[in-house]
């Protein structure tokens, strides 16, 4: 083994491997690996310029039996004589590479099992299957990585496709309940287990090992070290803090502007309004239907007049008969298979997908977008089927410009979303947009991320809970999710309605209160009998405040009342996610990290650093336990005041929802 340390980075050669350990932020390393005779140079999600390695001060210190320990900051690594590698907090062991294989010495790792921590297996074609292990800790909890559609908050003893789809939000960092977080900085396909025994990281693709590792005081140290390197949300617009009105789907702009005149005969005041999918001819257009769309322009400037943005979908496929086809198939901006049919989606189309990761697509599409939405006065873009959601996840079939899909698929969504935020910011334009994936650093492009199109039920309203728990320690603050579920059978149904209830209460409180769904029954007949365009689709029906009874409605509307007089609260969380990466959306934990009950408490939370909310997550539930940590708490409703560290039994009628305020 040859080992050298110089300007404050460490290597290591042995056998055909390059091992590097340097110095990235504050109390972090990043880890790389490579069997071939150079490094990419790629960051993938490590963006944010860092401090020198030569010049953070970090220490080395060799080893008489040849070993190494390397130290920034509160991290440090040992790196034993055979390149096994151990990281400690503190002084206090953290986690360390899984080997099990004699190495001269007698040992617990020195066994004749011939496992080791790194594996690089041959892939053909050039590149590796990567391979690495670590002992799992007794006791340890680990949270984060996206979003995963599954009632787990604590990831430990979870399997975890890396996989990017409708609802499933890839995002490889996790934090540990022991002072660390972990990036696996590779947006390859892959798996990660959070075994009992073990815990592995899998690329199907890969040229080289990347992860990068910090260790800190507390959850919200972490979540500030990694959004240091991996980049901040940028500052959120005031006006888009109150209601967002969407529904599947507004079929024509007189549609858009009865709903908007209706919101203010019924005094609900909307920030935003959104025009859903099919207001195109054909996908890959990128342009309203002339049929039922006349006069965009004037749509929009009447929306504005009345104080209210506007939102359009945008998809990333392209029907073969889109005007666009064949420009974009010529000048290979469009996703390749490897083998069969070019067709990557197939629904109501033959379709391929735009390649975001190529910059002139993304310069060809933005073109469009400017000219038939933008010029408009269009604020801003639903960036749907974002993943790209393939009709077949066949990834070893799609290639980029970027790489293959095995290799690089993950970041698409982030690629994707740069089609509009990078040309937005350069040309002065706000930078909010609805996107329904993200990858490691997706935070920073301005994504709204949302939580799929998920069911409207009590279990499907829990998954979402958890998943926003877990979008925010990967430093994703602007999150949200379809009030009451996306998929409906009838909205008559007491059972959908007590969902879509319990659902909106939990939104207020969360960062961007979102009306949207597709709801069932489906008995509105078509604008026409077209093959094509917005006359050939189906629309749900109504989703508007009014729209499910007086009742229903009264409590909404008054819970809107509490969002719109939170707005200065929640713009104050807004700003403080743009300086430091704080999430809006907290774990119990993040705000109590001392308090050991806090770590296994997954059905509350807080909603910044002063509101406590506890959800209805169950059907016909009037009353539920909340647990108060240490100091003074006032139940919201009543103004009655509790003393912390106990559990009490807050009153939950259908109309209201228990938070409590940390005095």
């Amino acid at each position: 083994m040859r080992t050298k340390f110089e300007n404050g980075v460490f290597e290591l050669r042995r056998q055909a491997e390059t091992l590097r350990i340097e110095p990235w932020g504050k109390n972090a390393f990043r880890v790389r690996g490579t069997k071939y005779p150079e490094f990419t140079g790629r960051d993938w999600a490590l963006t944010e310029p860092v401090e020198p390695a030569a010049t953070v001060g970090v220490t080395a210190e060799q080893h008489e039996d040849g070993g190494w320990t390397i130290t920034n900051g509160r991290i440090s690594v040992w790196v034993n004589r055979v390149g096994i590698l151990t990281f400690y907090r503190d002084g206090k062991k953290i986690l360390r590479e899984h080997y099990r294989s004699y190495d001269g010495t007698i040992s617990r790792e020195s066994r004749c099992l011939k496992v080791v921590a790194r594996n690089y297996i041959p892939r053909t074609g050039g590149d590796f299957q990567l391979n690495i292990k670590f002992e799992a800790n007794d006791g340890e909890k680990l949270f984060g990585m996206g979003q995963y559609q599954q009632a787990q908050t604590n990831m430990r003893g979870c399997v975890l496709d890396l996989a990017q789809r409708n609802s499933q939000v890839t995002i490889p960092f996790c934090m540990s309940n022991l002072g660390y977080g972990f990036l696996w900085n590779n947006p390859a396909v892959g798996r990660a287990t959070f075994g009992y025994n073990i815990t592995e990281w899998t690329s199907e693709c890969s040229k080289e090992l990347d992860y990068w590792i910090c260790a800190d005081e507390d959850p919200r140290a972490i979540v500030e070290d990694y959004c240091s390197v991996t980049g901040r949300a940028p500052e959120f617009p005031e006006d888009l803090m109150g209601l967002w009105q969407c529904k599947l789907r507004y079929r024509t702009q007189e549609e858009v502007l009865d709903v908007a005149h209706a919101c203010k005969e019924h005094n609900v005041p909307i920030d935003l309004i959104v025009i859903d999918f099919f207001h195109w001819p054909y996908q890959g257009d990128w342009r309203f239907d002339e049929t039922y769309w006349p006069d965009p322009k004037a749509m929009v400037d009447e929306l504005h007049s009345m104080g209210i943005k506007v939102c359009v979908s945008v998809w990333p496929s392209v029907d073969r008969r889109s005007e666009n086809f064949n420009e974009m198939f010529e000048n290979g901006m469009l996703i390749r298979t490897e083998r069969g049919s070019i067709q990557t989606y197939d629904y109501l189309g033959d379709c391929l997908e735009i390649d975001a990761t190529n910059p002139e697509t993304r310069d060809f599409v933005w073109e469009k977008l400017k000219k038939n939405y933008a010029d408009y006065g269009i604020d801003m873009f639903w960036m749907d089927n974002a993943e790209p959601d393939y009709a077949v996840y066949d990834y070893d079939n799609y290639r980029y410009w970027l790489g293959t899909a095995l290799e690089c698929t993950n970041i698409y969504p982030q690629y994707y979303s740069r089609i509009v935020y990078d040309n937005q910011v350069k040309e002065g334009l706000p930078a909010v947009n609805l996107l329904r994936s993200a990858w490691a650093g997706s935070q920073k492009y301005g994504n709204v991320v949302w939580s799929g199109d998920v069911p409207s039920t009590f279990e499907g309203f829990y998954d979402q809970f958890q998943c926003g728990l877990n979008m925010a320690i990967c430093g994703m603050p602007w999150w949200t999710t379809d009030i009451g579920g996306f998929m409906t059978d009838d909205v008559s149904d007491p059972y959908f309605q007590q969902v879509l209830i319990r659902w909106y209460e939990f939104a207020v409180f969360t960062p961007i209160l979102r009306m949207h769904g597709d709801r069932g029954p489906y008995n509105i007949p078509n604008l026409d009998n077209s093959s094509f365009g917005g006359g050939s689709q189906r629309t749900g029906q109504p989703n508007e405040l009014w729209s499910y009874g007086e009742k229903n409605f009264k409590i909404m509307r008054d819970y809107l009342d509490v969002r719109l007089a939170m707005k200065p609260y929640i713009k104050r969380l807004f700003d403080e996610a743009h300086e430091t990466g704080a999430p809006l959306l907290r774990p119990m934990f993040y705000e109590f990290p001392k308090d050991e009950k806090c770590w296994d408490l997954y059905d509350q939370y807080m909603f910044g650093d002063k509101l406590l909310v506890a959800p209805i997550f169950t059907e016909d539930t009037w009353e539920r336990e909340v647990y108060l940590p240490a100091g003074t708490w006032k139940d919201t409703r009543d103004g009655k005041v509790y003393e912390g560290g106990q559990t009490v039994t807050a009153a939950a009628p259908l109309e209201s929802i228990p938070v409590f305020e940390r005095q």
